[in-house]
C-alpha cells in the first residue's frame, strides 16, 4: 500500500467507526454488551427441536452414510419416488452424525452454538454500537436459527458479510477464507447463492466508491487485491457432487418460490401497517424487532446518502426489500442493519462526537442506553428461560434440549409396534419426521421439500386434510397409491386445526380410529388386510382419555399435555372436558394466549358471549393476533356493538395472513354504520386477495357488498355490474334478484327490472315445493 493509500485510509471516518463515545469507554460498553449479546443469543438458540425439515434431513444423512453416495432422485415417498431432487448432503451428515454422538439433545445445543456463532461472526472488530444493535436483532436471527439446512446459510452470511465488510473498512481482511466458506456452504444449502450475493454486492461496493476521485485509488488497491479471492470463491461452488448441476436444482428451487409464498409462512411478504406495528412494541414481547430494524435501517440509510456511501445504502435497501418481500430474509436482513448499520449510523458519530464526549450528559447517555439494552436482554431471556415467551405464545417450542411436543413420537412408535400397513398417508408438517422416525420401513405420502413433489402434492395433501373420509377424494386416493393408514396432526398449532373432520373420521365406517392422544391420531382404513388390527386396537373418540397419559408435574411438559388435550377435546366436541383442561393447563402457566382464546371459544358457543369477550381481550393482551380479534368481531356483531366490531374487524383485517371474510364482515358492518366509502375500500381489499374460485357463495356476498357500497355513493350503473356478477355467481337467492330490480328501477331500466323480480318470484316458488 503506497504512503498517500496510508494517509488516506487515516483520514477515512469509516476508521473513527468505533473512536466513540471515547477509548476507554466505548472500550467498556463494547464489552459489556457483546457479553450480553452472546449470553442472549445462547439462551435464544437453546430450544427443543420443532423444525419440519430437520427430520428429511436427518434422514438424507442417514441415507447417503448407509449407501456410501449421493442421490439425485428422491428415496423418502411412495408418492414421488424417483422423482429428481438435488440438494446439498452436507447438513444431513452434520446433523447425523450429530445425533449419532448424542441423540437429540446435542442437536438442540447446535443449533444454539450456531447462534452464538452467527452473532460472534457479526461482532468481529466491529463497536458497541454494532454490539447494541445485535440485541436488538438477535430475536430475528434465533427464530431462524435452528438445526435445519437454512442454519448454516446464516452463520456462513455472517462471515461473508464481516469479512467483506472489512475489506471495504480496512483493506486487509483474510479474504483467503471465502472459498474455503465457500466450499462448505455449497455442500451445506443452496443459499449459498448469498454468498455470491454478497461478493457481487462488495465489488458494486468499491465501484461506486470509484465514483469520487479522492476515493479512486484507494478503491482499486482494495478491489485489486480482493480479486482473485473472489473469483477463486466463485469457482468453489462446483467443488460439489452435482458440479455445474447446483446451478439447475437452485434454479428449480427458485421456480417453486412463488408456490411456496401460497401457503409456507415463512415465503410470505412480511404485513407492514400501523395496526401491526403499534401492537408489536413491546420490552417483553421480541415481535417488534422487524419494526424496530426497519426504522434504524432507515435511519442509516439517510446517513449513508448524506456521507457519499451509495454502496452502503444499496446493501441497505436491497437487504430490507427481501425482508419485505419474504419473511424468510429477515434474520440476513437483520445481519445487514448489524454490520452495515452500525457503520452508518457511527459516521454521524465520527464527526460530532469529538466535541461532546468529554461532556458528561453524553457519556451518561451512552452508558444509559447500554444499561436499557442490557436490562432488554436480561427480561427476554429470563422470558425463555422461565418458558413464558413459549409457553405464552404461537411457539412449537420449549426451553432446553430434545425434541418439541408436537412431534407424533408415540404415534409412530404405535405405528412400528403395532405393524400397521403400508403405505400410511401424512400431511405436510409431519412428513419430515414420519421419514426420519419410520424410514426406511415406511415411505411417506409428502414432507416438507417442495421438489420432487410439487405444488399440485401440497393442493391435494391439504385437501384431503379437509375432506370427509367416505369421499370420492379419498376412495381414489386411496385406491390408487394403496393407502392402508393415516397418521393425522392434532397438536394446537398446525395440528387439530389442519384436519376439521377429526369428528367425521372418528364416526366412520371406512376407516377406523386405532390411537389417539394429545398431538396426533391414527386411522386405518378397512380392508380385509388391517381387520384383525381394527379388532385389536379400535377406540371410541368419544371415550379416550386426554391426556393419554396422567400429567405429572407442572413443568412445561405437563402444561403442554393438558393445553393440546383441550383442543383435541374440543375438536371432539367434548367441551365440558375441554374447558377442565384449559383449566389445569391455565393452573400451570396463566398467561397462555391460545388458551385465552379456546376457553372464549367454548364459553361462546355455550352462549355466554360476555365471558367469551373477557378471554378473548384477555388473549389479546398476550399475543398479537388476528383470529382474536376476528372472533371478537363475531361477539360484537351478534350483541350489535357496532363501534366495537368495526374496530375489531379492522384489527384482525391488518394482522391476518388471509383477512378476506374478515374484510367482507368490515365491509358490511361500515355499510351499516353509514359509512359506505369505508366499506368500499374494505371490499376492494377483499378483492385484492386470492381467493379460492370454488367459494362462489363468498365471491358472490362480496359482489354484493361492493354492488350496495357503490349504490351508496350515487354509481348505480357500477352498483348495477357488481349486482349481475352476484346473480350469475349464486343464482338461486331471490333476495339477490330483488336487489338488482331496484337498482334497475333506479337507472330507469324498468323491463330488466320486471325480468329480476320475475326471476326473484320463480325461485321463491320453486323453493316453497309442490302443494299438498
Amino acid at each position: 500500500m503506497s504512503g498517500k493509500d496510508r494517509t488516506h485510509d487515516r483520514r477515512d471516518p469509516r476508521n473513527k467507526l468505533s473512536s466513540a463515545p471515547s477509548p476507554g469507554l466505548a472500550s467498556q460498553l463494547f464489552i459489556v454488551l457483546t457479553v450480553t449479546a452472546l449470553a442472549y443469543a445462547l439462551l435464544a438458540g437453546l430450544r427443543t427441536l420443532m423444525d419440519y425439515d430437520l427430520g428429511w434431513q436427518l434422514a438424507t444423512g442417514r441415507w447417503v452414510a448407509q449407501h456410501h453416495q449421493v442421490s439425485s432422485t428422491d428415496v423418502f415417498s411412495y408418492t414421488a419416488y424417483g422423482q429428481p431432487w438435488v440438494y446439498p448432503v452436507g447438513s444431513g451428515l452434520i446433523f447425523y452424525a450429530t445425533y449419532l454422538v448424542g441423540k437429540y439433545a446435542l442437536l438442540s445445543w447446535l443449533g444454539a452454538a450456531a447462534c452464538v456463532g452467527t452473532v460472534a461472526l457479526l461482532l468481529w472488530k466491529r463497536s458497541a454500537l454494532a454490539a447494541a444493535l445485535a440485541i436488538l436483532a438477535i430475536p430475528l436471527i434465533a427464530v431462524r436459527i435452528t438445526p435445519r439446512a437454512e442454519m448454516f446459510t446464516l452463520v456462513l452470511f455472517a462471515a461473508f458479510l464481516s469479512l467483506l465488510w472489512r475489506q471495504y473498512e480496512s483493506g486487509h481482511a483474510p479474504l483467503w477464507s471465502l472459498p474455503l466458506l465457500m466450499i462448505l456452504w455449497v455442500n451445506l444449502h443452496l443459499g449459498f447463492v448469498a454468498g455470491l450475493a454478497l461478493v457481487g454486492t462488495y465489488v458494486t461496493l468499491e465501484a461506486l466508491e470509484m465514483l469520487w476521485p479522492d476515493r479512486r485509488q484507494t478503491a482499486v488497491n482494495r478491489l485489486r487485491r480482493a480479486s482473485p479471492w473472489l473469483a477463486a470463491t466463485v469457482v468453489a461452488t462446483l467443488i460439489n457432487p452435482w458440479k455445474w448441476g447446483i446451478y439447475g436444482a437452485l434454479l428449480r428451487q427458485e421456480e417453486a418460490t412463488a408456490a411456496h409464498s401460497q401457503w409456507i409462512t415463512e415465503w410470505e411478504p412480511a404485513r407492514l401497517n400501523w395496526t401491526r406495528a403499534s401492537m408489536s412494541f413491546s420490552l417483553r414481547q421480541p415481535d417488534g424487532a422487524f419494526y424496530v430494524l426497519l426504522l434504524v435501517a432507515a435511519a442509516a440509510l439517510f446517513l449513508a446518502l448524506w456521507r457519499q456511501k451509495p454502496g452502503a445504502a444499496l446493501m441497505l435497501c436491497g437487504s430490507a426489500w427481501l425482508a419485505i418481500r419474504h419473511i424468510r430474509f429477515q434474520a440476513l436482513f437483520a445481519e445487514v442493519v448489524v454490520v452495515v448499520g452500525s457503520a452508518m449510523l457511527a459516521l454521524a458519530f465520527a464527526g460530532g462526537w469529538e466535541k461532546i464526549r468529554h461532556m458528561r450528559p453524553a457519556s451518561l447517555a451512552a452508558v444509559g442506553l447500554a444499561y436499557f439494552l442490557v436490562g432488554l436482554a436480561c427480561v427476554r431471556s429470563a422470558d425463555l428461560v422461565s418458558n413464558r415467551a413459549y409457553l405464552g405464545t404461537t411457539n412449537l417450542s420449549s426451553f432446553g434440549a430434545g425434541v418439541s411436543w408436537w412431534y407424533p413420537e408415540a404415534a409412530a412408535a404405535f405405528v412400528e409396534r403395532e405393524n400397521v400397513p403400508a403405505q400410511i398417508f401424512n400431511n405436510y408438517n409431519e412428513g419430515g419426521y414420519l421419514t426420519w422416525r419410520l424410514g426406511p420401513k415406511y415411505a411417506v405420502y409428502i414432507d416438507g421439500r417442495a421438489l420432487p413433489f410439487g405444488p399440485g402434492s401440497f393442493d391435494r395433501n391439504q385437501t384431503l386434510m379437509t375432506t370427509p373420509p367416505e369421499s370420492p377424494e379419498w376412495q381414489r386416493e386411496a385406491e390408487q397409491y394403496g393407502i392402508h393408514a393415516i397418521i393425522v396432526p392434532l397438536s394446537r398449532y398446525n395440528g387439530v386445526d389442519q384436519f376439521p373432520v377429526l369428528r367425521q373420521f372418528c364416526a366412520s365406517a371406512a376407516w377406523r380410529p386405532i390411537y389417539l392422544d394429545e398431538v396426533s391420531g391414527v386411522f386405518v382404513r378397512r380392508t380385509p388386510q388391517t381387520e384383525s388390527l381394527i379388532r385389536k386396537s379400535e377406540i371410541d373418540c368419544n371415550k379416550a382419555p386426554l391426556p393419554r397419559s396422567a400429567p405429572q408435574g407442572d413443568g412445561s411438559r405437563a402444561f403442554n399435555q393438558w393445553a393440546n388435550a383441550a383442543a383435541v377435546l374440543h375438536a371432539l366436541g367434548r367441551d365440558t372436558e375441554a374447558f377442565a383442561a384449559t383449566h389445569h393447563a391455565l393452573e400451570i402457566f396463566e398467561g397462555s394466549a391460545y388458551l385465552h382464546f379456546l376457553r372464549g371459544k367454548l364459553l361462546e358457543a355455550a352462549g355466554d358471549l360476555r365471558g367469551a369477550e373477557r378471554e378473548y381481550l384477555s388473549s389479546a393482551a398476550l399475543e398479537v393476533n388476528g383470529s382474536t380479534w376476528s372472533s371478537l368481531g363475531e361477539v360484537y356483531h351478534r350483541e350489535d356493538r357496532l363501534r366495537e366490531e368495526i374496530a375489531a374487524w379492522q384489527r384482525a383485517a391488518d394482522l391476518l395472513r388471509q383477512p378476506d371474510r374478515e374484510l367482507l364482515a368490515l365491509g358490511h358492518a361500515e355499510l351499516e354504520a353509514r359509512h359506505p366509502r369505508a366499506a368500499q375500500r374494505a371490499f376492494d381489499r377483499a378483492a385484492s386477495l386470492p381467493v379460492r374460485t370454488s367459494e362462489v357463495s363468498f365471491l358472490a356476498d362480496l359482489a354484493r357488498g361492493r354492488s350496495r357500497a357503490s349504490s351508496e355513493l350515487g354509481d348505480v350503473e357500477r352498483a348495477i355490474s357488481f349486482q349481475k356478477e352476484a346473480v350469475s355467481l349464486v343464482p338461486d337467492r331471490p333476495r339477490d334478484w330483488l336487489e338488482l330490480a331496484d337498482l334497475y328501477d333506479r337507472d330507469h331500466r324498468f323491463e330488466e327490472a320486471q325480468q329480476a323480480r320475475h326471476r326473484a318470484a320463480a325461485i321463491m316458488q320453486d323453493s316453497k315445493g309442490p302443494g299438498p
